[in-house]
């Protein structure tokens, strides 16, 4: 078949239906809407999809998370007396020193110790979360310093009375000028300001489901410095010696403020296959350190977060198949509209053929019209989407990303649909007898 009566079958197959305008927008809606069902849920799935990998981010990539527990006030005697035998002396630095003995290949490992204070400077007065640290906490969570340089060694070492802090401080308090090297009052203690970091991106959601804090209204310290200048709560008075380069705190009471002394210890493994056993030897060092008492939880956030994309993945796939049978129903409204069509013009088909059209100009022709008016649903269904998927995430809360992956794919398939549900009435029609089909009324 040449170009020539391609063009031919084009233009008829345009013409029937343009001439048939109304028939065709109902034709298509099958298409239209299915498309726009599929476009915006794997927006929907797109946008969960980051928002999860946003949040594996924000917990550090193969990380490692041990937490102290809450002591439960409501304790029986008996339990209270059985505590006293087994008596466990917290999370601690000595934890850290252990856990990195006996996991030689963790990457880092990064202790935290998290208070309250109210920060001053020119009688502005705001609430922070002042968190002692090393250098390791900035490698864990990949936060990047926007100006000035992370803790010197000799920070770490001596307790400088120097601060990182994060954006929002700085534009609180430094509004329109640079933090470094200016001077911060967090309780009694003024900090001299070395670094600023970048800002962090952090949802509500993930707060919440987290458990993480706002990072941007952090001031961090040198972890030797918050026990220093601010002291320790888990001893009510102390000694301070420093060993291999790490601060130790022994208490001369046997009275207690908080058995913990850090509020969050993390270890970074090089590979997500090695958590589970790292996080299986972690728990058993810390049951024995701590004399059987489970007053710690240990956490693997990626892997809780891996399972819940699978879920995600999961509910995106039903979601798109059952938008896709919304593409499938629209291909059926073509294909019997089409064979309706096919029996309302036995007359046209007759007079084509005794004009020299095909058996394949026939099929052409009909298969062109099924394919244009799929065509022209396709195109109405991605605008449809795209304005849903925008609606829906200005409306709710659910984030959505629409790809281009995604258009060419539902383009494509609603193509696709036109062609193979449009392929039997096309047949049908090139099968009509020409004497027979001139004499049908």
């Amino acid at each position: 078949m040449n170009k020539q009566r391609v063009l031919l079958n084009f233009q008829v197959a345009v013409e029937a239906v343009v001439n048939n305008l109304f028939r065709s927008i109902l034709t298509a809606l099958g298409i239209i809407f299915g498309v726009a069902a599929v476009i915006a849920m794997l927006a929907i799935g797109k946008g969960a999809q980051e928002e999860i990998l946003e949040q594996i981010e924000l917990v550090g990539a193969n990380n490692i998370e041990i937490v102290p527990l809450a002591e439960d006030e409501e304790k029986t005697d008996e339990e209270e007396q059985e505590e006293e035998k087994k008596f466990s002396p917290g999370l601690s630095l000595k934890d850290a020193t252990a856990i990195e003995a006996a996991l030689p290949n963790a990457l880092l490992i990064s202790p935290e110790i998290t208070r309250k204070k109210y920060a001053v400077r020119k009688s502005v007065r705001k609430s922070v979360n002042l968190i002692g640290i090393n250098n390791s906490f900035f490698d864990a969570y990949h936060f990047a310093i926007r100006s000035g340089t992370k803790f010197h060694q000799t920070h770490l070492a001596n307790g400088s009375a120097v601060c990182v802090i994060g954006r929002a401080v700085e534009i609180h308090f430094f509004s329109g000028e640079s933090a470094v090297g200016k001077k911060l009052k967090c309780g009694d203690v003024w900090l001299t300001v070395v670094g600023v970091i970048e800002r962090i991106g952090i949802t509500d959601e993930a707060k919440q489901n987290l458990g993480i804090r706002d990072y941007n209204n952090d001031v961090y310290i040198p972890i030797q410095t918050m026990l220093i200048r601010f002291g320790d709560e888990s001893v009510s008075s102390k000694s301070v010696t420093f060993m291999g380069g790490m601060m130790w705190s022994s208490s001369s009471s046997s009275e207690k403020a908080d058995p913990h002394q850090l509020s969050r210890l993390t270890i970074q493994m090089h590979q997500t296959g090695m958590l589970p056993n790292a996080r299986d030897i972690i728990h058993k060092i810390l049951e024995r350190r701590h004399n059987r008492v489970v007053d710690f939880e240990v956490k693997v956030p990626e892997l809780l977060l891996k399972q819940q994309q699978k879920t995600n993945d999961i509910f995106n796939i039903v979601l798109g198949c059952i938008a896709g049978i919304s593409l499938v129903v629209g291909g059926i409204g073509i294909m019997n509209i089409m064979l309706a069509s096919v029996y309302e013009r036995i007359k046209e088909i007759g007079i084509r053929m005794s004009l020299g059209a095909t058996e394949k100009d026939i099929i052409l022709q009909f298969l062109l019209e099924a394919v244009i008016i799929s065509l022209f649903g396709g195109i109405i269904g991605v605008i449809l989407g795209l304005v849903l998927s925008s609606t829906i995430s200005s409306i709710t809360d659910i984030k959505t990303i629409v790809s281009i992956s995604s258009v060419l794919l539902s383009f494509g398939v609603s193509a696709s649909v036109g062609l193979i549900f449009g392929l039997m009435p096309a047949r049908k029609a090139a099968k009509q007898d020409p004497i027979t089909s001139l004499r049908y009324e």
